[in-house]
């Protein structure tokens, strides 16, 4: 009897001591191996896109290719591809920083809720979502046509900025409210001026929720098909250049495929830094 009482007050400590399997630390190591397994999930895709970039040749049912080669990789680093590249990062950062810039009065408008009917507001801001990139794009393309705009880098980016602007508002918008005019109010009464308060108070109070607005808005023009292939038909963009090898060459795709990934795991690393160190 007493033996069964001692190993059930051994039990209950085991289970609420910090090294316990149900204790601190097996919540830990459960907490731990979840994440392990979560980053193995998204991983797996992508060790196989490495593999099929690398594979002349794979044929089914055999788990690992045949041959090997760089031929993709070849493809990928060249020609009208590495344009395609260099034109979607260049439209990208510059799009999102004008969509930042117009974003930020608007978002800070609607945060503090200074209008009394902003449903119209959101609404406006909606609109360009509710339609086929594409479709916005070919009536884009009827004006840019008759402006010089069409297959140029800056009607890209105008056509672009139609459907980043409504996610960097959104995203934004979230970060203004009545603490930060606190700590505006606060910074005002300290005798700080304009631009002062603009880069000690707001800035660092709206960081994150920047980073993460600037983030989205990459993200959006970085993959956006519809507009390029409509806008700038003449122009290479990397979404419209990869497409077409999906279909007729997977190997070229997959590496088109990780140079595409690439400024997007770029942008992440950056936005998290961003977001954790203060401005």
């Amino acid at each position: 009897m007493a033996s069964a009482v001692t190993l059930g007050r051994l039990g209950r400590g085991a289970r609420r001591g910090p090294g316990g399997p149900f204790g601190r630390r097996g919540r830990l190591s459960a907490t731990a191996l979840g994440g392990a397994a979560l980053a193995a999930l998204f991983a797996f895709p992508l060790l196989a896109l490495v593999v099929r970039a690398f594979a002349n040749a794979w044929r089914a049912p055999a788990l690992l290719p045949q041959e090997y080669g760089t031929r993709g990789l070849k493809v990928a680093f060249s020609g009208r591809a590495l344009e395609a590249f260099g034109n979607s990062l260049a439209v990208g950062v510059g799009v999102t920083l004008a969509a930042l810039v117009i974003g930020w009065p608007a978002a800070r408008v609607l945060g503090e809720r200074r209008l009394r009917r902003p449903g119209l507001v959101f609404l406006c801001l909606a609109m360009p979502l509710l339609v086929p990139s594409y479709a916005t794009g070919t009536g884009l393309t009827e004006w840019f046509l008759r402006l010089n705009l069409a297959d140029t880098l800056p009607g890209l980016g105008l056509a672009h900025l139609v459907v980043v602007l409504p996610y960097c508002v959104v995203v934004l918008l979230s970060g203004f409210g009545p603490r930060v005019a606190e700590l505006e109010e606060m910074g005002r009464t300290m005798g700080l001026g304009p631009l002062a308060r603009f880069r000690l108070v707001t800035l660092p109070a709206v960081g994150p929720t920047l980073a993460a607005a600037a983030f989205l808005g990459f993200l959006v023009s970085w993959s956006e098909y519809g507009s390029s292939l409509a806008v700038g038909g003449g122009r290479p963009m990397l979404p419209v250049v990869l497409l077409p090898f999906v279909r007729n060459d997977p190997q070229v795709a997959a590496a088109l495929a990780l140079l595409f990934l690439a400024p997007a795991i770029a942008a992440l690393v950056v936005t998290t830094r961003a977001a954790r160190s203060p401005l």
